[in-house]
């Protein structure tokens, strides 16, 4: 998210939730990143751009993930956060080649297989109500193990077959329930992580719940974003510019990551040594190989002293645009037919 509260003149400014259930005025930018790596903070961006007003974070990212999915000769997976582990977006994603990984929100309810239909009535949709943060609810899980990693600890993974979410019955999700229940080190506390896994062929228990802990080299990149490549530092008053500007910064990052094997490290005396170079050592090292390589630009030439404005010129008030302010979609309600004014014989 870019914060311009002040920014009273940029078109589309907007409300939106920020870090520790913060709200923040300014515009919201959806990224989908290519994780390359095992480890590492590395995260490289394939789509970064801005949420309009006549969009909400989940449609823009199926969206995106529509594009990308049909360019690729393989069935990615893609991982996403608790924002997006809800009906609206596993709905939106129905017919897009990928599979997902979603984080649940603990306090979600999903519904299992019904019951054989009885020959009464419509069919039944929905079964055993699950609610995550109600023991009481749980089913018998299908499968339970326990792993030992050795950043974290302990680790038992439950595993649960065939759920849903209300209104997508259609999409069945394998239900996953992530417990550290032996940390490595002393005032280390986890809660349990809940995840949700939509597609074809399902990996092993012991590296799924891995693969989604490498989402967060997202959160790593936009930090790397704003503080190394000052993505929001600028103080553009035109959303065009706004948008053309934070097109450079996947730009940057692909520039760098190409760049990384030719790097040498030159850590600072308060740093220590990398072997793999992170994006901001990489971009640390960068000035020596724009030094060898030069640019192709034609030395600027001197204008001159400008004239400036006339005289008595006085350029019109910038326009002030009001903050967009989204409202959550309501049901539309079903017409009844109105009762007659009139008596009718029959």
């Amino acid at each position: 998210m870019w914060l311009r509260p002040d920014a009273e003149t940029l078109k589309e400014r907007g409300f939106h939730h920020g870090k520790d259930e913060s709200i923040g005025v300014g515009q919201s930018y959806s990224t989908l990143a290519w994780i390359p790596e095992a480890s590492g903070s590395w995260a490289l961006p394939i789509k970064h751009e801005r949420i309009t007003s006549f969009e909400t974070p989940v449609s823009k990212a199926a969206f995106q993930l529509k594009q990308v999915t049909k360019q690729l000769s393989v069935r990615p997976l893609a991982v996403y956060d608790r924002g997006y582990g809800n009906a609206s977006f596993v709905k939106a994603t129905a017919n897009i080649e990928a599979d997902l990984l979603l984080r649940l929100a603990s306090n979600r309810c999903v519904w299992g297989v019904p019951s054989a239909y009885s020959g009464r009535g419509a069919p039944c949709k929905h079964g055993h109500k699950f609610k995550l943060n109600a023991p009481e609810t749980w089913a018998g899980a299908a499968t339970t193990i326990e792993i030992t990693d050795p950043k974290i600890g302990r680790v038992r993974v439950t595993y649960w077959r065939d759920f849903h979410f209300r209104t997508s019955p259609e999409r069945p999700m394998q239900i996953f329930r992530i417990e550290v229940i032996e940390p490595l080190g002393r005032n280390r506390k986890f809660q349990p992580m809940w995840l949700a896994w939509l597609g074809k062929t399902m990996p092993a228990l012991e590296t799924l719940w891995l693969k989604y802990l490498r989402r967060f080299a997202i959160e790593h990149w936009y930090r790397f974003a704003k503080q190394r490549l000052h993505w929001t530092l600028p103080q553009i008053t035109s959303t065009q510019a706004a948008e053309r500007w934070s097109a450079l910064m996947p730009l940057m990052t692909w520039q760098l990551w190409f760049a990384r094997l030719d790097c040498v490290d030159a850590p600072l005396p308060w740093q220590s040594p990398q072997d793999n170079l992170a994006p901001g050592r990489v971009a640390q090292s960068f000035a020596v190989i724009i030094a060898a390589i030069g640019t192709p630009a034609i030395p600027p030439k001197l204008r001159g002293k400008s004239p400036g404005r006339s005289l008595g010129d006085r350029l019109p008030p910038r326009i002030r645009y009001p903050t967009v302010k989204k409202h959550a979609s309501k049901r539309k309600k079903t017409e009844k037919t109105p009762a007659p004014t009139h008596p009718i014989a029959i």
